[in-house]
């Protein structure tokens, strides 16, 4: 500690995550749900990976997007979900300063490359319905790749801008973050400067990536919606509102969370309700996914028909 009773959390070496110490009767409660959708989300997504990549017919623009969607939520999960079942598990709740720093980059980065992957499968799918002659001109292989590493680059970059801004500012003496994971609205509450600038620039990249992302998917389904008003065929209809439908609820359960949490100035109120917001769409929404998209969907039922030998 300096002259200014001001401490970096590297000289200390660990941070205490409080999670859900307020509620310690829901804590073994919360370890057999949580556990039991993070288990869930491995299945579910290791399964739509591993089809999408055995089976040939597959092998369109639509699953290349979801396969990365799924390898995300895979990875999005792992970078909080084992450190809070520890957590929660026994009374130990430290994690490292390392390891707070690391998880930080990692839940923001995938958390906005989420964002962004989100737009490009809703542009995906007013290609297919808006576009279906020009279709695989307009997602040739080439540029579905550009657009995925467009969506990693993206997000990976405006994390590394945060996490460098938010581990560069002085803490007061103690170290207990008031979430179950490394975030930055938490790390900054810790602070004993003013952090309005970093407050200010998390509100506009959050902006950026949430509504900005969230207002072109909804123009492009406004468009889907005009283009299937006008469709005469009852199988079209069904098909795109399956395929529609599916991508539409994965944003709703995404969107929404996301903006109650980084889109509202900060409050002591607000703080636990964050919590469990934050676990919806850290621990359910990801596990969701999966079932959203193979349910009522032929192309997965056949594909499964397929690997197994059915057909």
């Amino acid at each position: 500690m300096n002259d200014d009773g001001k401490v970096n959390a590297s000289s200390e070496g660990y941070f205490i995550l409080v999670g859900f110490s307020n509620w310690p009767h829901l804590e073994v409660v919360l370890f057999v749900v949580v556990l039991i959708f993070y288990l869930m989300t491995l299945i579910g997504n290791l399964f739509i990976i591993i089809l999408s990549y055995l089976d040939s017919h597959l092998h369109t623009p639509m699953y290349f997007f979801l396969l990365n969607l799924s390898f995300l939520d895979l990875c999005y999960t792992t970078s909080s979900i084992p450190q809070l079942l520890v957590n929660l598990w026994g009374p130990e709740k430290t994690i490292s300063y390392a390891g707070c720093m690391i998880q930080l980059y990692f839940v923001l980065a995938l958390g906005t490359t989420e964002c962004v992957l989100l737009v490009v499968m809703s542009y995906d799918r007013y290609a297919a319905v808006c576009r279906p002659l020009h279709y695989t001109v307009l997602m040739h292989p080439r540029f579905c790749h550009l657009l995925a590493v467009a969506s990693w680059v993206s997000g990976f970059t405006n994390s590394a801008l945060h996490s460098s801004f938010t581990f560069w500012i002085p803490l007061c003496g103690h170290h207990q973050v008031d979430h179950f994971f490394c975030e930055v609205p938490a790390l900054l509450r810790l602070s004993c400067v003013d952090t309005h600038a970093n407050e200010l620039t998390l509100m506009i990249t959050s902006s950026v990536f949430v509504l900005i992302p969230l207002i072109l998917i909804l123009t492009s389904y406004g468009a889907i919606v005009q283009a299937v008003l006008r469709m005469q065929s009852t199988t079209g209809l069904q098909r795109v509102f399956g395929t529609c439908g599916a991508h539409l609820m994965v944003v709703s359960l995404f969107f929404i969370p996301a903006m109650c949490i980084y889109l509202q100035p900060p409050s002591e109120n607000s703080q636990d309700q964050g919590k469990f917001i934050a676990l919806f769409y850290t621990v359910v929404t990801p596990s969701l996914n999966p079932l959203i998209y193979t349910l009522r969907n032929k192309d997965v039922r056949g594909a499964v028909k397929r690997l197994m030998g059915w057909e």
